[in-house]
């Protein structure tokens, strides 16, 4: 049992100062209250508030960011020229280069505030495209980076099949991604069985995208998912797949989605930046969650998501920071707003009638993104709260930035009054994994990703 004392905690019936919470030996939460509880509490200075969840994350990718900002000889530069470099950088990756990037950037996430992820995983094969001894290879390496951190995660191996919508064949940069119904779910079930009952891991199923793999398959593949069973998949993230989409089919991608599966499982539509408002209410309707990655869709050129539809509907909705050009929540909770004022010339769009800016959308990303990884016992809609699990965050309270400030504004003066590092201490499942901002394995981490970055960039 660990009992501790914060200044201030955001719980689901408000702010309590101070605030006292227990943690039990499982890692969940089982009480929470003003009043001190019996036993010896350990006072951890600060504002203490629900970890956040990284909905979509390819953990190498960190290891390429601010290689592509540069023009190439293409008309212009897209998303579809970022890749061929995304294709260079992963051709060489190992195993072994994977695990350091993704135990340096768990550590890079959990120092920002983020205690859970969501890995969408595709390397399935070695570099020359042959399949490993263990298949499950490469996701097995970001389980084992994960329980060095102590970030929680959700493993997503990605189901990918075909190059295009015709069940084109893949090129020769794609040869790593592939695999059929069956090696797909050889994977799964490995993995299934390796988070076990871990409460602080879980697998789903992640079917690439419409273009990478065929309705017929995902059916079959889907055979193995249950009510809580993960599944996310890229829907209309560019505009040329939604072109190419109603090409072959007829329809738009989520129109071809939804007239063909029979949802099952907790479905999270990553990106879905071009989905129409007919569209949005079809999903919610559906209870599809929306998984938003806007440093990354700012990146890749890819268009801006319609939150105030998504909004207007109640729909779910969680963030990611997906190729990792920004770890930092608070840039995708920023940059979610700041693209909707730059689109519709006006301010606090998130709002509510009864929630500010940064509570509307701290409290729609927390409940969102355990909804969208199936994280049992996540926390509520506002707070920490009774049975959920002990992942929790720690700001600063003597930062000035929050000179003059009360809970009232604690959430919209964390996310919209600068970048300076917050989060002093963290916890998953109780245990501590972040100290007066630090990771005890921060300096080893770094030191084994840079070394595997600088041989892959050689």
């Amino acid at each position: 049992m660990a009992a501790f004392k914060f200044d201030y905690l955001y719980s689901k019936s408000g702010w309590l100062s101070p605030g006292f919470v227990l943690i039990n030996s499982e890692g969940w939460i089982t009480y929470i209250s003003e009043v001190a509880p019996p036993e010896k509490v350990m006072h951890i200075p600060g504002i203490a508030m629900p970890g956040m969840t990284n909905v979509h994350s390819h953990a190498f990718q960190r290891g390429m960011a601010g290689l592509s900002e540069y023009r190439t000889a293409a008309t212009h530069d897209s998303f579809w020229t970022w890749r061929e470099l995304m294709y260079q950088f992963v051709s060489r990756l190992s195993p072994d280069d994977f695990e350091a990037i993704a135990a340096q950037l768990y550590i890079e996430m959990l120092k920002s505030g983020y205690t859970a992820v969501g890995e969408f995983q595709y390397l399935h094969h070695n570099t020359d495209g042959t399949p490993f001894d263990v298949p499950a290879e490469m996701s097995l390496r970001a389980l084992a980076a994960a329980r060095e951190t102590g970030i929680g995660l959700t493993l997503l191996p990605v189901f990918y099949r075909y190059a295009g919508f015709a069940k084109q064949p893949p090129n020769k940069h794609q040869e790593r991604f592939i695999n059929d119904p069956e090696e797909f779910l050889k994977i799964y079930r490995s993995l299934s069985e390796a988070t076990g009952c871990d409460p602080n891991c879980n697998t789903g199923i992640a079917p690439h995208s419409l273009r990478a793999v065929d309705v017929e398959s995902i059916r079959e593949v889907m055979g193995e998912a249950s009510v809580d069973t993960p599944v996310h998949i890229h829907i209309a993230e560019q505009k040329k797949e939604v072109d190419d989409c109603v090409a072959f089919f007829g329809r738009r991608p989520y129109e071809h989605l939804q007239g063909s599966i029979d949802f099952q499982g907790s479905w999270c539509l990553i990106h879905g930046t071009h989905l129409t408002a007919a569209e949005v209410n079809a999903a919610i309707a559906s209870g599809m969650i929306a998984g938003l990655c806007p440093t990354t869709e700012a990146n890749l050129g890819d268009g801006l998501f319609d939150l105030p539809e998504w909004q207007r509907n109640n729909g779910a909705f969680g963030i990611g920071s997906d190729s990792h050009i920004s770890i930092s929540p608070v840039e995708e909770l920023r940059w979610l707003e700041y693209g909707q004022r730059l689109r519709d010339r006006r301010r606090n769009v998130a709002a509510t009638e009864v929630s500010s800016t940064g509570k509307a959308l701290f409290d729609s990303v927390v409940a969102g993104g355990a909804a969208a990884l199936s994280r049992t016992g996540g926390n509520g809609e506002t707070g920490l709260e009774l049975g959920a699990r002990g992942d929790i965050i720690v700001l600063d309270m003597e930062a000035p930035i929050f000179a003059g400030h009360t809970p009232d504004t604690f959430l919209d003066a964390w996310v919209f009054s600068g970048n300076e590092p917050l989060v002093t201490d963290v916890f998953v499942g109780g245990s501590p994994v972040i100290t007066e901002g630090r990771h005890e394995l921060q300096d080893e981490a770094a030191f084994r990703y840079q070394a595997a970055v600088n041989r892959l960039l050689a």
